[in-house]
């Protein structure tokens, strides 16, 4: 297994955003990409896993600094292919971020998951992230 920063490679973006529909049905394939495009230009970057070219796993993510969290990565995607589960492509992708928290000097890395989201938060808790917040939204 390999991690790779997504590049402009237009085949492997297609590659990525099918890993990511699984996380986000309520695009299509067009619609995702397109999305990423949009976000790509305020900073959002995509880390993703290989294996025999394969696309296993995928986040995206942005940095940035707060006063509350300082120098921080926040990761808004991360899923693993339904297939590719629990054989160490996530595990590997968090480990990426962790290194690159610590090389790049941030001081947190945080993401949100949904309450419904069981085997993700028993996951994120085994690899020492901490429930420090609740996170509201109002929609429109």
């Amino acid at each position: 297994m390999e991690v790779r920063l997504l590049s402009s490679n237009k085949q492997a973006l297609t590659e990525v955003a099918e890993v990511l529909l699984e996380l986000r049905p309520q695009y299509t394939l067009d619609n995702l990409i397109s999305q990423i495009k949009s976000q790509q230009k305020s900073g959002y970057q995509i880390v993703y896993v290989t294996e025999d070219e394969k696309v296993l796993c995928a986040a995206g993510f942005v940095t940035g600094q707060k006063l509350s969290w300082g120098k921080y990565i926040y990761i808004d995607d991360l899923v693993t292919a339904e297939a590719h589960r629990s054989k160490g492509a996530g595990q590997m992708l968090v480990d990426w971020f962790k290194d690159y928290a610590h090389l790049n000097q941030f001081d947190q890395i945080h993401l949100d998951s949904g309450v419904h989201r069981f085997g993700a938060h028993k996951f994120y808790l085994k690899e020492d992230f901490v429930i420090a917040s609740h996170h509201f939204c109002y929609s429109f």
